[in-house]
């Protein structure tokens, strides 16, 4: 081999070498290598992990039966006769006399993928008509075969360390989630205590306004735990699929002033702004819908106090889309996707109290109505929240 193959070869390999994606990868390696070793199909066979039969992984025609693509052949035979033999395996068809069909002379060349040591697979190269494959040819053939395991694994090897960093996140955000719920179980259940054990002293008089103040401490601080507890089991019914929605016709813009009207009882400062079109009614669970608008209010309150909320609403064909949108610290980008997973809370929002549970209830009963719901955020300039709701969603 001379130093201009070598160095031909190199270019090619660091061109596969680059690409991200393992089809796009075996694209420009056979590509770049068809000018030296010719064929018109090339098909890759992987096992079934359940089933163990062969399933086509790629396929690719750029040759004589490109045109033919549905018809012509992919060598699915030799691929299996590949497995049993954890061999090579060269057919190439016997030319009868006054057959000029090509697609219907076949040479084909298959040899078995190793992957992680493991036969898994075959690679199988198509020719209609010919040449024969010659020993130069079997070799570039081979080399091809060694880069597409190559690239398989690497394929497997990214999608398995994908999933073991999805396990160590949801791993993190559950310890996260036990030293949250934690603190947060403790901290009201402490008011309560002190509270109430200071009401009990008999060594003290409280007067009618002190006893009061006290007692108003406990009930609210009940209610904390109460809701606590609550988005903790419904929390768990959501991910089980065990919550039941009761649909009927909602007005949804009126149902977001009725909350409104609630969340400004407790938070008088907060200002809200409507800028809400006139909506027919949507078939909805009112009281699921009213949990997500309270939580995207509560979310208000938290991370943006000092500004004003934006709700508007707009048909948008046979959707409605809502949006809350405040003008508070924003969120960085990086943290936007994963806001609705369960248990998540942005890092170095430590002072803000919360379980990390209610952005993924809202998702999962926004879900529940066949809607969608996203965030769009800018820093320094404010965060929206929009849901998308089917007028008539298919129960």
């Amino acid at each position: 081999m001379d130093s201009s193959t070598l160095s031909q070869l190199h270019e090619i390999f660091q061109k596969v070498q680059q690409k991200q994606d393992w089809k796009t990868a075996l694209d420009t390696l056979f590509v770049s290598l068809r000018g030296s070793f010719v064929f018109d199909n090339v098909a890759v066979y992987l096992k079934d992990p359940l089933t163990g039969g062969l399933d086509v992984a790629y396929a690719r025609a750029v040759g004589r039966g490109k045109t033919a693509e549905a018809d012509s052949t992919w060598g699915e035979s030799v691929a299996s006769e590949v497995i049993d033999k954890g061999d090579m395996v060269l057919n190439e068809p016997v030319r009868g006399r006054g057959n000029t069909d090509r697609l219907s002379l076949t040479y084909l060349l298959g040899f078995p993928l190793y992957i992680g040591s493991k036969l898994n697979g075959a690679l199988v190269f198509v020719r209609f008509g010919g040449p024969k494959y010659s020993e130069l040819h079997i070799q570039t053939a081979a080399l091809q075969t060694f880069w597409t395991a190559a690239l398989i694994e690497r394929r497997d090897l990214q999608k398995a360390r994908e999933e073991l960093d999805s396990v160590q996140r949801q791993m993190r955000l559950q310890d996260d989630f036990v030293s949250t719920i934690s603190h947060e179980l403790r901290t009201p259940l402490g008011f309560i205590k002190g509270y109430s054990t200071s009401l009990l002293r008999e060594d003290t008089v409280w007067d009618e306004a002190t006893q009061r103040e006290f007692l108003n401490i406990i009930d609210e601080e009940a209610d904390r735990l109460t809701r606590l507890i609550e988005d903790m089991l419904e929390s768990a019914r959501l991910q089980s699929k065990t919550l039941q929605f009761k649909f009927s016709p909602v007005r949804i813009d009126a149902l977001v002033r009725d909350v409104a009207m609630r969340v400004n009882t407790h938070y008088p400062t907060l200002k809200v702004f409507f800028d809400i079109e006139l909506l027919t009614p949507i078939f909805g669970d009112a009281v699921r819908l009213s949990q997500v608008f309270e939580n995207l209010f509560s979310n208000a309150v938290k991370y943006a106090p000092d500004s004003e909320l934006v709700i508007g609403m707009r048909s948008n064909g046979d959707k409605v889309r809502v949006t809350f949108s405040d003008k508070g610290e924003g969120i960085p980008e990086d943290y936007l996707p994963f806001l609705f997973e369960r248990f998540y809370r942005v890092p170095g929002e430590r002072t803000v109290t919360g379980t990390g549970l209610g952005l993924y209830i809202c998702k999962q009963i926004v879900m529940a109505h066949h809607g969608n719901i996203w965030v769009e955020s800018v820093l320094d300039v404010g965060t929206t929240f929009i849901i998308e709701l089917p007028v008539a969603p298919a129960l």
